[in-house]
């Protein structure tokens, strides 16, 4: 009787945890997601506008002072970035609120004067400061907190991009390479379900190709071109991290000066903008990802010219974040070599693009998980192969300085790193 009564009395402590994740999940979902929503609807617009207005380009480099000059104003905050996020989760570091709108307008105004930035950066501080604030309204533990961060982050991601199964495991694996943090696996489950549907509900489609993408019957010499392709992808990978890494480096080196960093940066893309003779380069690059994907078309020149841009945009000071520009790394990459290898460029673009996120963010579950939910389950098997391939030789190099890994990628091992 005794132990019946102890069963019991635990299954009530469960229920009770859970009904309060449940509940404090689909706040922080429904914020979540009219917050990425609005956040997706301000950089469309802003990007549509500066297709019609090419000119705008030419304000980048004021732009990058005004963001220089925003956070600088509120520099007393400390770091104010997509790693202090990442650093929140497995420490008792803050996450302050007014990471919220700095990443919000700094991201809208880069995309809307041509910088080369995604969007993610900003989803992740988004749903990271929202989350923390979360925390302290609800007078949570450290330990909480860091779920609650985890859950923001998922909800922002979902919303913006659409795809809410991705962005839960993306939450629950970035931080800590090797580890699932899966006390987080309801409440970011739960947000990011509720931010996408609030973000349907605002008009907002989903990053999908389901169907464009298919497959020849598997043969040795198809199964050969794809992991031959996964393994240059994770080479890639490797590249556009040590590209970012050090043009931030040089920039802090040779201009610490904030101002002229953000202005030269913005000037610098200016010149090549106009000296190739495409704006293919600035914003995000959706529209150059999707005809890599449907109609298998890309130059040789986009991936490398993409990695250059989007490293001296990042290095200047410019905000959005990275991940959209690994996608179309990826996919111009893998469209470009897929027909070398024996792969159907279309294929080959839905290859590079998972292929060199994974290697990226170096979270091999929430990256075939994402390949399913943009591509379709037809393409599951292959694709679990390419996240597999990218995952072990795109070794410890990440896009995020604060991703601790955890365990080893090549040995059953635990490791610092």
């Amino acid at each position: 009787m005794l132990q019946i009564k102890n069963n019991m009395d635990a299954s009530l402590e469960y229920l009770k945890i859970f009904l309060k994740w449940l509940i404090i999940a689909i706040i922080v979902g429904l914020t979540g997601g009219v917050v990425g929503s609005a956040f997706h609807i301000s950089v469309e617009f802003v990007t549509e506008l500066r297709h019609l207005n090419k000119w705008l380009i030419l304000f980048l480099p004021v732009g990058g002072v005004v963001i220089a000059v925003l956070y600088r104003l509120f520099k007393g905050s400390g770091r104010i970035d997509t790693n202090r996020v990442i650093e929140s989760v497995r420490s008792e570091e803050s996450v302050p609120l007014v990471m919220a709108p700095l990443i919000f307008v700094s991201t809208v105004i880069t995309h809307l004067l041509g910088g080369s930035a995604g969007r993610e950066g900003a989803a992740l501080q988004l749903g990271g400061s929202l989350g923390y604030a979360f925390g302290k309204v609800f007078r949570m533990d450290e330990n909480d907190k860091h779920i609650i961060v985890m859950s923001g982050m998922s909800a922002v991601f979902a919303a913006v991009f659409g795809t809410p199964v991705t962005a839960m495991f993306f939450a629950l694996e970035v931080t800590s390479v090797g580890v699932m943090h899966y006390a987080g696996l309801v409440p970011c489950v739960i947000s990011a379900f509720i931010a996408s549907q609030a973000a349907l509900n605002f008009g907002i489609s989903p990053v999908s190709f389901v169907g464009v993408v298919t497959l020849e019957p598997m043969s040795v010499k198809l199964i050969s071109g794809i992991i031959v392709l996964a393994v240059l992808c994770a080479l890639v990978s490797t590249l556009f991290c040590f590209s970012i890494h050090k043009c931030e480096k040089f920039g802090s080196r040779f201009i610490p000066n904030k101002f002229l960093c953000a202005f030269l940066g913005g000037v610098v893309i200016i010149l090549l903008t106009y000296t190739i003779g495409t704006t293919d380069y600035n914003g995000a690059g959706m529209d150059v990802i999707s005809r890599a994907i449907i109609k298998g078309d890309a130059r040789w020149s986009d991936f490398l010219f993409k990695i250059l841009f989007t490293a001296i945009t990042i290095a200047a000071g410019f905000k959005g974040g990275e991940i959209v520009p690994s996608f179309f790394i990826g996919s111009t990459f893998g469209c470009v070599m897929a027909p070398l290898l024996g792969v159907d460029p279309s294929l080959g673009a839905a290859i590079g693009f998972v292929a060199v996120f994974c290697g990226v963010v170096n979270c091999p579950v929430a990256s075939f998980v994402l390949a399913i939910e943009v591509f379709g389950g037809d393409v599951a098997m292959p694709f679990a192969v390419v996240c597999a391939v990218s995952y072990m030789l795109s070794g410890y190099s990440s896009l995020y300085k604060s991703q601790k890994i955890v365990y080893s990628k090549l040995r059953d091992k635990l490791i610092t790193y």
